[in-house]
């Protein structure tokens, strides 16, 4: 029997469903999982590199990668980025392999969920944040047929280098602007960490929701974030962060073995893990 030996690093990451997702998958196909959580919220000195050094000398398969990480992850690969995810900026799992591969399994786990669960094309997309999984979710959005994506950040910079990485479908917006860009969109998508218990409140307003048609939020614990239940309530169609999380898992499991699961007998097993 073989063995996955593989990682997450992040911060506030104890509520991960990604090892019981990746335990599910290894049962299922013969392999024993070891995983380690490596929570870095209390460690300011963390130092991405040297730790995935580590990582691969103590002979890991490979590690995932979570918000802040994400962009660093990517720098990491380098060259090892898998082909078509170079231009994304931002990788979510490293794979130990000689040479290192980066992936991006937000990426194609968001276009999985949307194909999924969505019957229309994105139209005009409201995305606030424009971070790491905002560098999947930008260029996915883009893929599957948005006409506009109208970005805005804190960070103005890093808004115009998401809006460089989409192309020509996407523009960034002041913040102060962002209601009235919510209001002519069709679908809102929250990027940023707003919506995580560690991290309270929507970023979106709910007084402004019920013209647009759908609404996506990253965040999935808890699932039912304060933005997707207002969303629900105000008649927008809803995509959570647990249904890209669920495919994104596939993605993860495949890439770190090798083995395409089959997601028809899956994503069943995978629901039980749904967080409150």
């Amino acid at each position: 029997m073989g063995i996955l030996k593989a990682g997450l690093i992040g911060e506030h990451i104890s509520r991960t469903r990604l090892p019981l997702a990746l335990d599910i998958m290894c049962k299922m196909h013969g392999l024993t999982l070891d995983f380690e959580l490596i929570d870095t919220a209390d460690r300011p000195g963390f130092d991405f590199v040297a730790t995935v050094d580590g990582l691969r000398a103590a002979g890991w398969t490979g590690v995932t990668v979570t918000h802040p990480y994400k962009t660093n992850a990517a720098a990491y690969a380098g060259a090892g980025m898998l082909a078509g995810l170079r231009g994304l900026g931002a990788s979510n799992t490293l794979v130990f392999s000689d040479p290192l591969v980066g992936h991006n399994t937000d990426f194609t786990g968001f276009t999985g969920a949307w194909r999924a669960q969505m019957t229309r094309p994105p139209g005009r997309v409201a995305m606030a944040g424009a971070g790491g999984v905002a560098r999947a979710l930008g260029p996915a959005l883009a893929q599957l047929g948005a006409t506009d994506i109208a970005v805005w950040d804190m960070d103005r910079t890093r808004a115009q280098t998401l809006v460089d990485l989409i192309g020509p479908v996407s523009r960034v917006v002041q913040v102060d602007d962002a209601p009235d860009i919510t209001a002519r969109a069709d679908g809102l998508v929250n990027a940023t960490p707003l919506g995580m218990r560690e991290y309270p409140g929507s970023a979106f307003d709910a007084a402004l929701l019920g013209p647009q048609t759908w609404a996506f939020d990253a965040v999935y614990t808890p699932t039912d974030t304060a933005f997707l239940t207002a969303a629900r309530a105000a008649g927008l169609a809803t995509l959570s962060g647990f249904a890209l999380f669920q495919h994104m898992a596939l993605g993860t499991f495949a890439a770190y073995t090798g083995i395409v699961p089959d997601a028809a007998v899956v994503l069943p097993k995978l629901d039980a893990l749904r967080p409150e």
